[in-house]
């Protein structure tokens, strides 16, 4: 067996482990015994989550691309894409849930056997704070009073805002939540390069979704003023927290009474495509992550689009998420419908 067929076989082992709820698959080709452990509280989260939704698993399936391979001390180090699908069934009606995972694989032969010694994830759910970011200016610990009104300055990029800011002020602007759908279907597993990709993207990715449907930027020309995008001159970054930083986005979103807005629902079924949830996970009033919603399940229950851990159709809980703990806190954000 090669040092390839050992990891298509624990690719397998990780759709098979879904279906099942249990890690008892990846035991076979990987001895890892942490990584197999933290796999088995993750799927069976998973499969009590489907099982709570009165949702049956049919199958699963995975494109795998390798993005980079050497060879050390240790064995086999690869870098793999893996485009995955889970196939599930609520009543009569079937839905499909995307995602795509980064991993590096060590592989080594231990008796003579190819077999996965370690896996770390390339990617994570939890968001960076604006100072960890790199970005110039300390996040401020209370963004609403980033909402008073600052006078613009002429940090505009034209080719993405594509009209004049003087035309969108004087007339109302209707959310278009198709528009926002589109929008998340056609770059959830691809950056769009009229933008910057953060390492952690998941806040650029919903801004630029809100934007996409017709959400005004607030241009201030100040880091924690407004909401707005710029792209880069230089090494200087032209953006607002509110653009980058999830716990930013979602203060803003919150409190913000004209221009971008929205109201805070307490019923994920209230919200529609278009709208967005954000996620505390480790309770402490701190949001690390935002999604958009693009639809509903057979349940009415959201499903929505992300990036960092790109996701097509996920369920709006995230249980299955390694960032998930029993501390994670929600916030359902239901975007105005006029700016």
């Amino acid at each position: 067996m090669s040092w390839k067929t050992a990891l298509y076989n624990y690719v397998h082992a990780k759709n098979q482990a879904e279906l099942e709820g249990s890690a008892a698959p990846l035991e076979a080709y990987v001895t890892d015994s942490a990584y197999v452990r933290t796999q088995d509280v993750r799927v069976r989260r998973l499969l009590n989550s489907y099982q709570d939704r009165d949702a049956k698993l049919l199958r699963g399936e995975t494109k795998l691309r390798l993005s980079g391979v050497r060879e050390s001390g240790q064995g086999i180090i690869a870098d793999i894409r893996l485009h995955r699908y889970l196939y599930y069934q609520i009543g009569s009606t079937e839905h499909v849930e995307e995602r795509i995972e980064t991993e590096r694989v060590t592989i080594d032969s231990m008796a003579h056997r190819w077999q996965v010694r370690y896996t770390e994830s390339l990617q994570a759910e939890k968001s960076l704070s604006s100072r960890q970011r790199g970005f110039l200016l300390p996040e401020p610990e209370d963004f609403v009073e980033g909402l008073r009104r600052a006078p613009s300055l002429p940090y505009i990029n034209h080719s993405i805002l594509g009209g004049s800011t003087q035309e969108s002020a004087l007339r109302k602007i209707i959310y278009n939540r198709p528009k926002v759908v589109e929008y998340a279907e056609t770059w959830w597993e691809k950056p769009n390069p009229k933008f910057e990709e953060f390492e952690v993207d998941c806040t650029n990715f919903v801004s630029q979704c809100l934007f996409a449907g017709g959400a005004p930027m607030d241009y201030t020309g100040k880091r924690d003023l407004g909401w707005w995008y710029a792209g880069r001159r230089g090494h200087q970054e032209l953006w607002s927290f509110s653009w980058a930083v999830a716990n930013s986005l979602q203060s803003f979103l919150s409190h913000s009474r004209k221009g971008l807005h929205g109201h805070i629902v307490h019923d994920p079924r209230e919200l529609q495509p278009g709208d967005t949830i954000s996620y505390d996970w480790d309770g402490d009033g701190r949001f690390q992550h935002n999604v958009i919603v693009i639809g509903k399940d057979a349940n009415g229950m959201p499903l929505v689009n992300a990036h960092t851990y790109n996701s097509r159709n996920r369920y709006w809980a995230y249980k299955d998420s390694p960032a998930w703990t029993e501390r994670t806190k929600y916030v359902f954000v239901r975007v105005a419908d006029e700016m």
